[in-house]
């Protein structure tokens, strides 16, 4: 897919003002130029152009907002003057992959004033004698160079921060803890209720055999009663005899 086409899809019924961030990642470029942007994109703040097919950034419009610029893996050689009039504000610039030989080609980035870290991983450059030194010199505005500064520090994870910033770091667990106490009440919950349940079961076993101990007792009470009456009867029944045997 062409650059200006996928631009055009990215967009999604937006207008070009409304765009923060814009992703084109392995579109092609036809004539090696930035195809499809306009100054009208105002508010971007994250440009990434990774695989293009770029060898040229003279055509890429004015973005005095962008902070973020990607454009790994392309062809670029130089015409590196143009983002200091075009992107003045540029903090993070990745270059890696390019066709980038001389430390003359990055003397374009002195302009870039609020630079702060600068990657050109698998350019030829890198392969100069004290590359790193040379380059911390010639842009002293510079901190990281790819991904580690002058101490051999490496650059904080800029996403991190970035998520640190928006405050979602924090909100994050907070959320987290909050589902794990739920699933503890929850947890509690239904032991209790199988303890109360258990309990109830118990004590329901429990007055059934008392039930039928009263039960008993009165079958034992009831039992000995008639014993006694019929030994009355038996008795009375002796005493009847004795009363005829006199009478004959």
């Amino acid at each position: 897919m062409d650059m200006k086409k996928r631009i055009t899809l990215e967009l999604r019924n937006r207008s070009p003002a409304e765009i923060v961030e814009l992703v084109v990642d392995n579109s092609r470029s036809a004539d090696g130029e930035v195809e499809g942007l306009t100054d009208d994109f105002t508010a971007l703040e994250f440009l990434s152009m990774v695989n293009v097919g770029l060898s040229s950034l003279a055509k890429i419009p004015s973005l005095p907002k962008l902070r973020k610029l990607e454009l790994s893996d392309n062809n670029l050689s130089g015409s590196l003057e143009t983002l200091a009039e075009k992107c003045p504000n540029l903090t993070y610039l990745n270059l890696s992959g390019n066709k980038i030989k001389e430390l003359s080609t990055l003397e374009a980035l002195q302009n870039l004033k609020n630079l702060q870290s600068l990657d050109l991983f698998n350019c030829e450059i890198t392969s100069l004698e004290e590359y790193r030194e040379s380059v911390f010199e010639l842009l002293p505005q510079v901190t990281y160079l790819d991904g580690f500064d002058q101490e051999d520090n490496e650059a904080p994870d800029s996403d991190a921060n970035d998520e640190d910033e928006d405050g979602e770091d924090g909100a994050g667990p907070t959320g987290d803890y909050g589902e794990d106490d739920d699933e503890e009440e929850e947890e509690d919950g239904s032991e209790g209720g199988e303890v109360g349940l258990s309990f109830q079961v118990n004590q329901g076993n429990q007055e059934d055999y008392e039930d039928e101990e009263d039960y008993a007792d009165e079958d034992e009470e009831q039992a000995g009663a008639q014993g006694q009456k019929r030994k009355r009867d038996v008795e009375d029944e002796g005493e009847d005899d004795d009363d005829d045997d006199e009478d004959n």
